[in-house]
Order: C-alpha cells, then sequence, then structure tokens
C-alpha cells in the first residue's frame, strides 16, 4: 500500500540525499562507469526495472559503497519490491549507518509487509523528525497503520488525530482516520455482544446502528426491547421519536412522535433535544404556545442550541414579538454564520421592526449562503442525526 503522491516526492529526494557513489581514477573500473551511467540515466527516464538490473550489476561490482546499495534498495520501494529493497537498505546501514533516510525507508519496507514491530522504530523517529513536511503525511499513515496491526488502538488514534490536525482537508487521511475509528468500533461492538449479549447496552448500540444505516423498523425493535429491559433508560423515547420522524410520514406520525417526545420529557425534562422536537412539532401545526414553552426549556437547558434558538425565534416573529426574538437570532448567527435560514429570518425581524439596511444587508447573506449551497455537492453521509435541522418554508419569497 503505498499513500499517494507525497512519498513519490520523497523518493525522488531521496535519490538526491543518498547521493552517488564517487571512485577515484585508480578505483573506478570501465565496468562500474558503464553500470553507473545505464542505472543514471535510466533512473532519469523513469525505467526503474532497467535502473534496477544496472545497480544489481553495480553492487556485485562495488559491494562496498553503501550509497549503491541504498539507491538500489530506493528503485526496489519504488518498483514495489519491498522483500527486496529490505537487505539492500540493510546492507547500506550496516556500510554507513548514518546515511541520511535510509532507516525511514527500511522502515516504510517493513509496514509495508506488515512487519509492524521492526517498522516502528524507524517510522517512530520519521514522524518525530520528518526529513520534509510534505512527506510527514506518508510516514504518519505507516505508523498509524503499523500501531494498528500491532492493536495498539490508542497510539494509532493519537496518531490519526494528529495527521487529522496537520491535514484537516486530506482525503486519504481522512478515509484511512475513519476506517481506524471503523475498526475500533467494530472490534467493540464484537466484544460486547460476547460479554454480554442479551444487555441493554448491546440492543441500544444495535438501534442506533439500524438508525444511522436507515433501517428504521429495526432500529424500533432494538429501541423497544431496551425499554421492556429497563423502562426508565433516558434517551430511548428521543430515539423512537426521531425514528417516527425518519421514516415515511403517515397521517399519525407528528402524534406518534410527540407521545415519545413528551415521554421522554417526563423521565428527563432537561432533555433538550427532545424539548426542541417537541416544540418544532407544535411549530409546524400552528400551536405556538406550546411550541414557545417547549423551545424555551431547550434553550434553557442547552444555552448554545442553535436550532432551538432558531425555532424559538421563528415563533416569536410569528407572534408578533420581533424584539423578543432578535436576541435568539442574534445568538444562531453567533454560533453559526454560516446557516442561511438565521439569516433569512433576521431579515424578517429587521422587516417587522422597520429596519430596511438591516433587511437588505441580511438578506443578501441569505442569498449569498443559498448559492454557495446549491452550487455544492451536497452527500448525505451516514449517521444518526441528533434533531431535526431547521429549514425554509413558504414564507421565503420567491
Amino acid at each position: 500500500m503505498n499513500f499517494g503522491n507525497q512519498f513519490s516526492k520523497f523518493c525522488c529526494l531521496s535519490l538526491l540525499w543518498l547521493g552517488s557513489p564517487t571512485y577515484t581514477e585508480s578505483q573506478q573500473t570501465a565496468l562500474q562507469e558503464r553500470y553507473f551511467q545505464e542505472g543514471e540515466k535510466a533512473l532519469a527516464e523513469k525505467r526503474l526495472a532497467d535502473a534496477a538490473k544496472a545497480y544489481e550489476k553495480l553492487s556485485q561490482l562495488d559491494p562496498k559503497t553503501a550509497e549503491v546499495h541504498a539507491k538500489l534498495g530506493l528503485i526496489y520501494y519504488q518498483q514495489g519490491r519491498f522483500a527486496d529493497a529490505i537487505p539492500a537498505f540493510r546492507q547500506a546501514l550496516q556500510l554507513k549507518p548514518g546515511l541520511p533516510n535510509v532507516d525511514i525507508l527500511l522502515a516504510m519496507c517493513h509496514s509495508e509487509l506488515g512487519h509492524y514491530t521492526e517498522a516502528l522504530p524507524g517510522l517512530e523517529k520519521g514522524f518525530r523528525h520528518p526529513p520534509d513536511a510534505d512527506v510527514r503525511r506518508s510516514i504518519g499513515l505507516q505508523l498509524q497503520r503499523s500501531y494498528a496491526g500491532l492493536q495498539r488502538h490508542q497510539q494509532a488514534a493519537e496518531v490519526a488525530l494528529e495527521l487529522n490536525h496537520l491535514y484537516p482537508e486530506d482525503p486519504e487521511v481522512l478515509y484511512h482516520t475513519g476506517r481506524l475509528y471503523g475498526d475500533v468500533a467494530y472490534q467493540t461492538m464484537r466484544k460486547l455482544s460476547r460479554v454480554a449479549p442479551d444487555s441493554v447496552w448491546l440492543h441500544q448500540a444495535a438501534g442506533e446502528a439500524h438508525e444511522s444505516q436507515g433501517h428504521y423498523d429495526l432500529a424500533s425493535g432494538e429501541y423497544r426491547k431496551v425499554l421492556s429491559m429497563d423502562p426508565r433508560r433516558p434517551g430511548i423515547h428521543f430515539r423512537l421519536g426521531r425514528v417516527v420522524l425518519a421514516r415515511p410520514q403517515e397521517g399519525t406520525s407528528q402524534d406518534e412522535a410527540l407521545k415519545e417526545f413528551e415521554q421522554e420529557l417526563q423521565l428527563d425534562p432537561t432533555n433538550a433535544a427532545a424539548a426542541y422536537e417537541a416544540g418544532e412539532i407544535y411549530r409546524k401545526i400552528g400551536q405556538l404556545d406550546k411550541a414557545q414553552r417547549y423551545f424555551r426549556t431547550a434553550v434553557e437547558n442547552y444555552p448554545d442550541f442553535e436550532e432551538a434558538r432558531i425555532g424559538l425565534g421563528r415563533v416569536l416573529i410569528a407572534l408578533k414579538e420581533p424584539q423578543k426574538a432578535l436576541p435568539h437570532l442574534e445568538k444562531a448567527i453567533l454560533l453559526n454564520p454560516e446557516n442561511e435560514v438565521s439569516h433569512y429570518q433576521f431579515s424578517l425581524v429587521y422587516k417587522a421592526l422597520g429596519n430596511a439596511p438591516g433587511q437588505q444587508k441580511e438578506l443578501t447573506e441569505f442569498q449569498r449562503l443559498r448559492n454557495e449551497k446549491s452550487q455544492r455537492r451536497e452527500v448525505a453521509p451516514f449517521k444518526l442525526l441528533e434533531v431535526t435541522k431547521q429549514e425554509l418554508e413558504s414564507e421565503v419569497a420567491q
């Protein structure tokens, strides 16, 4: 497994770092010169097979020059011949222990072959003191892989977090981080099923997994099993309500979901998410006083709840109390300046207050965000959504 294009750059730089063998006139033979020139020409033209043949012959004629073995090892690495590269790198280090970066290249070969214990010292050194800032990424990915292969998941996760900090937009880093966390989660769930095969924890985990994958009937069944075992378990009625809202809507869906959210609040009056969902249902069916009560409960228990702030602001606008809506929408925008819904609702507050410049400013920002959103290619991830998102409805002027 070769991690991305940066390591190709590392290989090219390594050719320069390793240097070329030097000979005095008395040491140099015509044959050595021939193979050296053939190898260098083949490398320049990216003919790795020909370069390997030339350097193999050169290493036989000149077995005491470390750079020859190191460059041969590097050629093998670029060819994916990791098992052949290892003895070449070892020979180079034996002849010249301080040869730059050869220990890192040797470690990369071991990692590629699954020799994780042997790979760790070189990879750890390379990640702490990379030969080049760009190639730290490739070394880090191999280090993460080696830790994971040795079941040292804590250290693998630490490397993954550092890579995500260093390369936050790198798709390869994100993929391997997600895969690592997915593997750890899978192994943890397998262990849970083994040590507690009929526990509330296993049924709750299964319900959440089904819900995140859109298998709502299966999720509902698992959550019902949890409640049969522990009727007062917090959070389960909330999850059932979310499942009801996620399924294709029927005439009684909102009533069924509302019942679950209100049952959750009976068990845990501080559950801001359940209060928010109840408030949102009441807002949509026009029972604004009840909606206001539930939204206020949500923001009192979770002051940084963006969606609840927007919901409460919308209700207060509908109740003709724009001045009271103002601080809630200001807070929502402070929490997330990129939410088009907040800016549109803010424009309605300014309109009601007779502030035409403020209204125009918020409408301009709303339109900018909406245009950007329409141009982005939205990909819905498989995940468990915690609450219903605030969306624009019929109040938007077309």
